[in-house]
């Protein structure tokens, strides 16, 4: 196991490394993991909350596999998080996770595979789609735009968004954008 940035460009992401077996990419092992038991239950459980409409009893069941999720915390229909190692995901108060979300605290690479805690804080919105790999944070209070992808910290309080993620702009007390290279929008009709 070899910790810290990994070859190949995890971006100072917070990882474990560790290395497949000889001669064969890293998923060919994925039984040594856990065994095959626990990270089958973790993909039934994940996969029914997937359809729940209910969001109290989605975060309690993602309390019982291990994950740490705060009060309020509203995660949308078709959100995914890893099946392996869901201990490792963390998840502020009245944080909104968008529909169709994939969290993951591991990934499989040919010569090794990864792992690393994310932490979501509080007050955060994930927008739809958006992709969290591990070893990851999301500040108090940022806004990830739709389709992201988060392979880098998010500092609290900004609007980021893309592929890779990048601060969009700072936001205000009010969680208004304060600013971002863009043209003002106005009312309709109506020139900035």
């Amino acid at each position: 196991m070899v910790s810290g940035p990994f070859p190949g460009g995890a971006g100072g992401r917070r990882l474990v490394h560790h290395p497949a077996p000889p001669g064969k990419n890293s998923m060919q092992g994925w039984v040594r993991l856990k065994g095959p038991l626990r990270p089958t239950l973790n993909l039934i459980v994940l996969y029914l909350c997937r359809f729940l409409p209910w969001l109290e009893l989605k975060n309690r069941l993602y309390r019982l596999l291990g994950m740490r999720v705060g009060r309020g915390v509203s995660v949308g229909l078709g959100a995914m998080f890893d099946i392996f190692y869901p201990e490792l995901i963390s998840i502020g108060d009245n944080t909104v996770v968008g529909y169709n979300c994939t969290i993951l605290a591991h990934e499989f690479l040919v010569e090794g595979w990864r792992t690393g805690p994310v932490e979501i804080g509080r007050n955060v919105l994930l927008g739809s789609g958006c992709v969290v790999l591990p070893g990851v944070s999301v500040g108090d209070g940022a806004q990830v735009s739709a389709l992201s992808l988060v392979n880098r910290d998010v500092p609290p309080g900004v609007l980021a968004g893309g592929v890779p993620v990048r601060v969009i702009a700072a936001r205000g007390g009010d969680g208004a954008a304060e600013s971002g290279g863009g043209s003002p929008a106005g009312p309709p009709g109506t020139a900035p």
